[in-house]
C-alpha cells in the first residue's frame, strides 16, 4: 500500500507491529507508544501524521502536552514515541527527514477568565500603588504582554491615533528579539494609564531619562516607590524603573491575597490567556501572531488548541444529542438539588 494512501492508523499499526517483531520492544513500551501517537492523532485534528512540521511537534511535545496536564518529566515516552515513529518513517522512504521534539520546560498555566477578573480587582484604587498595579495588570491582559516588554515602556511609547472619529491609545513595545511593534490599548486600560500618569504622585517622582541633543526628555513609566539599595539622591531616572522580579512578586502577591492558584499567578499566564481570547473571538491567526509578536505563526496556532470553549459550546447547542430527549432527563430529576 502506498503511503499516501495509508491512514494515521494504519502507519502507526505498522510501524508498532515492526517494534514489537522486529525489535522486540515490551508489551508495555507498545502500549505507551500507542497511546503518546493517539494522542498525536488528536494534536493533528486528522492531518497526515507524514506531513507534520517540526515546529508542530515541538508544540505538541511541550505546549499541547502540557495543557493536558502532562507535566515536563512525563513526557519523555510521549517525545520517545514521535522520535521513533519518524526515525522508522524515514528508514522507510515515508517522509525525507527525522524530527527531534524535545521536552521544553514545564509551562505556566493559562489564567482563567474568571481569576484574571478576580486579580484585577485586587489593587487598591485609592493609592498611587494601586492605581500603577492595577494599570500594569490592564497592559499585561489586554495587550498580552511579556513582563520585559511591560517594564521597558517609556512614555514616548504611548500615541494617540484617530479611530472612527475618537483618539484612541497605541502602545509601542520592545520585547523579545528587540522587535517593536504597535499594539492598540483597550479602553479599560487606556483610562487606567492616564489616571495613573496624571496621578499627583508622579509630578514628585524623578523619572527623567537622559536625551540627545535636540530630543524631547523622555520619562520611565512604571516606577518604583522605594528602594531599599539606593540613596534618595540616586533613586531617579532608569534607577526609578521597575524590574520584571517587583512585577512577578506583585501578581503573586495579589493572587496569594485572593486565593488564585499558584501557577496561574505569571505574566505568561495572562498572556497564554490574552492569545486564547483573541482566538475563542475568531481573530484570524495571521492577526493574533501579529498583536502577540509570534516570528512563526506555528507559535500562535497553539491557542487554536486552547481555544476550547467555543467548540463545547457548539456541539452543546447544535450536536444531535442537544436536539432530542435523552435517559439523562430523567436522570437530572433524581439528582439532589444543588446547595
Amino acid at each position: 500500500m502506498a503511503a499516501e494512501q495509508r491512514t494515521n492508523v494504519q502507519l502507526i499499526d505498522a510501524w508498532l507491529e515492526w517494534l514489537q517483531h522486529s525489535r522486540g520492544r515490551s508489551e508495555r513500551t507498545i502500549e505507551a507508544y500507542a497511546m503518546a501517537m493517539k494522542k498525536l492523532r488528536e494534536f493533528m485534528e486528522n492531518r497526515p501524521l507524514l506531513e507534520a512540521e517540526p515546529a508542530e511537534l515541538e508544540l505538541f511535545c511541550s505546549l499541547w502536552l502540557h495543557k493536558k496536564g502532562i507535566v515536563a518529566r512525563s513526557r519523555v515516552p510521549y517525545i520517545s514515541a514521535v522520535k521513533g515513529f519518524y526515525k522508522w518513517a524515514k528508514a522507510s522512504r515515508l517522509v525525507s527527514d527525522i524530527v527531534h521534539p524535545k521536552t521544553g520546560r514545564p509551562l505556566p498555566n493559562m489564567m482563567s477568565l474568571a481569576n484574571a477578573e478576580k486579580l484585577m480587582w485586587g489593587p487598591d484604587l485609592d493609592t498611587f500603588i494601586g492605581i500603577r498595579d492595577a494599570a500594569m495588570l490592564a497592559l499585561m491582559m489586554g495587550c498580552g504582554l511579556r513582563v520585559s516588554g511591560l517594564v521597558g515602556i517609556n512614555e514616548s511609547h504611548l500615541s494617540n491615533v484617530q479611530i472612527e472619529g475618537q483618539l484612541r491609545m497605541v502602545l509601542k513595545v520592545t520585547e523579545k528579539g528587540k522587535k517593536d511593534r504597535l499594539l492598540p490599548v483597550p479602553k479599560e486600560a487606556e483610562m487606567l494609564l492616564r489616571v495613573y500618569m496624571a496621578h499627583e504622585e508622579m509630578s514628585e517622582i524623578d523619572r527623567d531619562l537622559p536625551a540627545p541633543e535636540g530630543r524631547q526628555v523622555d520619562r520611565v513609566l512604571f516606577v518604583s516607590v522605594r528602594s531599599t539599595k539606593l540613596t534618595a539622591d540616586l533613586h531617579r531616572g532608569e534607577n526609578r524603573r521597575l524590574t520584571r522580579k517587583a512585577v512577578n512578586d506583585m501578581i503573586k502577591r495579589y493572587g496569594k491575597r485572593l486565593d488564585i492558584p499558584a501557577n496561574e499567578l505569571h505574566p505568561h499566564a495572562m498572556r497564554h490567556l490574552y492569545g486564547t481570547e483573541l482566538t475563542e473571538g475568531n481573530v484570524p491567526t495571521a492577526a493574533v501572531q501579529d498583536l502577540m509578536g509570534h516570528d512563526d505563526i506555528k507559535s500562535t496556532s497553539v491557542y487554536t488548541h486552547l481555544a476550547a470553549r467555543k467548540k463545547f459550546s457548539a456541539v452543546d447547542q447544535h450536536a444531535p444529542l442537544a436536539k432530542m430527549k435523552t435517559p439523562v432527563s430523567e436522570l437530572l430529576k433524581r439528582l439532589p438539588p444543588s446547595s
